[in-house]
This record gives C-alpha cells, structure tokens and sequence, in this order.
C-alpha cells in the first residue's frame, strides 16, 4: 500500500483521497502556550501551572492539558488532511502518557477509511514523544467534495 505523506496546508477532495495517506506535525509546546489553552479553555488546574502543586501527582512535574496535545489532530484534519473545508464529526481518544512543557510531540492523522457515499473520511489519530505513544484514538469527518 502506498503511504502518501500530505505536507503544506490546503484541502485533498474526498475523490482523491486514498486510505493510506498521512500528515503530520511536529511540535514542542511551552509555558506561554500553556497559558494561552488555560485562559482560551477555562481549564487553570494547578497540576498545570504550579511546580509545587504538581509535585504532589502522579506525574511529580506540570504537564500540558491533553486536550492541547490532542488539538494538534484539528490542526492536522483542518489544514492538511483532508484540509479546508473539512467538517468534525467524532474524535475519540486515550491519553496513554503525560506530555511535559518543552517535550516535542510528533502527531500524525492516516485517512483508514472512506466512505464515498457519504463523503465520510475515518482517520486514525497517534501522537508521540520520541517512540513513546502519548495520545492514540480515531476521528470521523466530512470531507470537502468537488461536487
């Protein structure tokens, strides 16, 4: 099977999409992106913000929310894969690992399914540090058509 990686931003039309195809992003979130997804999401738990809070988890250290490793699949489904014009419909996940301020988490979307009919797409959805698996689930999407 042909692994086509989808680099730049546009869309891929649901007719010339093929299950195989992939994209992904690297990327390394710090402090200030941290702060940004707090005050955008509501979400201001100390676990992320405060050494000293933290100190007393299960993690020992401050890690990003799951939510803002994970928003990197929205990215990657908007802008590249299929792209402009792509409607969500479901993301399912499981957050196997923590992600840490500063840690390079590489996400990646494969199209595992298509429904033409329907102008459905299924994509299955992994992001990692290093070889480490941190996030893995699937979305299902309406993909842009040229008709």
């Amino acid at each position: 099977m042909n692994r086509i990686i989808v680099e730049g931003t546009g869309s891929i039309l649901l007719e010339d999409l093929r299950v195989g195809m992939r994209s992904r992003i690297a990327k390394t979130f710090g402090d200030r992106d941290l702060e940004m997804f707090g005050e955008l999401s509501e979400d201001r738990n100390p676990l992320h913000f405060s050494d000293e809070a933290a100190k007393g988890t299960i993690f020992g250290e401050r890690i990003l929310h799951g939510m803002l490793t994970a928003s990197l699949f929205s990215g990657l489904i908007g802008e590249r894969l299929p792209g402009y014009g792509t409607i969500y419909l479901s993301q399912n996940l499981t957050f196997l690992a923590p992600v840490r301020p500063g840690d390079e988490v590489i996400a990646e979307v494969c199209v595992s399914g298509i429904n033409v009919d329907r102008n459905r797409v299924n994509l299955d959805c992994v992001a990692k540090i290093g070889e480490k698996t941190v996030i893995k689930g699937d979305a299902r999407v309406i993909a842009p058509t040229a008709n």
